[in-house]
């Protein structure tokens, strides 16, 4: 009775817990907070330091007392607790300006496809104990596809490949469910770790995943665009142990990221070998979807097109598309029921 009093004063909340960033959506404001999935901990007094941008500013310049993690690996909840705490920061920051002292709100959170049960009672228990009164899951790529407005509902063939930190999940969607899917844990954080990679063993040179990512966002494209773009990279010299900067093209970031590109392209392509040919039809005529951070990889659209013979559009803002989705369920309840996925409780969504 008393989370159904506090829900009274409490904001209806879309959530995509992302491996890379977090992001909120409020029923009636729409995205209210956008920010990294890392926390900062003061390990002598267990208490927060930092969470989301501040928090990523620190990481690799901490001293021994202060851990900075990333609570979540491959879309999937690896450390329950300070996902709990980042979550409870992130709502109660939601509701500072409310009059209710303890926020209950109903969440809409996305999961990814081959979560096990265990796992999905990860994600309902830490976003219950961050405050939620009740927790609705559904699944990543028909949240991305609602958010990349596709007609799920309808007996057409939607294929949407949504390219996130952890994860890469290629799924083809109908009726308001997924026909065939590919999950792969090759997505954003691979290729990063693929530059840095290449750095170390071409230039034998020690760099940060900080300097990798920023690399990667700045020229790193899947097929050569134009001109011969160069950028500086600095690190230690694994010879000498002093610093050391050098000046990388965007060939030889190509060249890093080829492999993590290949195989997403390999597993679009199995995906389509799976489906149902009435769909694939639909697929042909209609396009391939791109969202997620990894779909602002220069000319990867260009890239799968090519070698699927599909044609490929990115969503619009694709770093967004998923808790867009989340967004418009709320607004949503009949759709809402249909795709919800059950919980693992006792209780049947209501």
């Amino acid at each position: 009775m008393l989370n159904t009093f506090f829900g009274r004063f409490s904001e209806d909340i879309g959530i995509d817990l992302g491996t890379e960033n977090t992001l909120l959506y409020v029923k009636g404001k729409g995205i209210v907070i956008n920010e990294p999935s890392i926390v900062s901990i003061n390990q002598r007094t267990n208490q927060i330091v930092a969470v989301g941008h501040s928090a990523k500013d620190m990481m690799g310049k901490t001293p021994p007392h202060i851990k900075t993690t990333r609570p979540l690996t491959k879309g999937v909840v690896s450390d329950f607790e300070v996902t709990e705490k980042m979550l409870k920061f992130f709502i109660d920051k939601i509701h500072d300006d409310k009059f209710t002292i303890v926020p209950r709100p109903r969440v809409v959170i996305n999961v990814p496809l081959e979560i096990t049960e265990v796992e999905r009672k990860a994600v309902e228990d830490a976003v219950i104990n961050a405050g939620a009164r009740k927790v609705i899951l559904v699944e990543e790529p028909i949240a991305a596809a609602i958010g990349a407005r596709l007609p799920i509902s309808e007996s057409i063939g939607n294929m949407i490949v949504n390219i996130g930190g952890g994860k890469t999940e290629i799924a083809v969607i109908s009726l308001n469910g997924v026909v065939t899917w590919k999950s792969l844990s090759i997505a954003g954080d691979e290729m990063t770790k693929n530059i840095t990679q290449y750095i170390r063993d071409v230039f034998n040179l020690f760099v940060g995943d900080k300097v990798s990512e920023n690399v990667k966002c700045r020229i790193g494209n899947a097929v050569q665009l134009g001109d011969l773009v160069e950028i500086e990279m600095r690190g230690r010299d694994l010879m000498t142990g002093l610093p050391k900067e050098i000046l990388v093209s965007d060939g030889q970031i190509r060249e890093a990221l080829n492999k993590s590109v290949k195989v997403i392209i390999q597993n679009i392509k199995s995906t389509l070998e799976q489906t149902p040919p009435e769909l694939v039809a639909d697929i042909y005529e209609r396009g391939i979807v791109l969202c997620g951070g990894g779909a602002l990889l220069r000319g990867i659209d260009h890239l799968i097109s090519k070698e699927t013979d599909v044609p490929v559009r990115i969503a619009e803002d694709p770093l967004t598309t998923i808790v867009r989705g989340t967004g418009a369920l709320l607004e949503d309840e009949q759709l809402l029921k249909e795709i919800a996925i059950p919980s693992t409780s006792d209780e049947p969504y209501a």
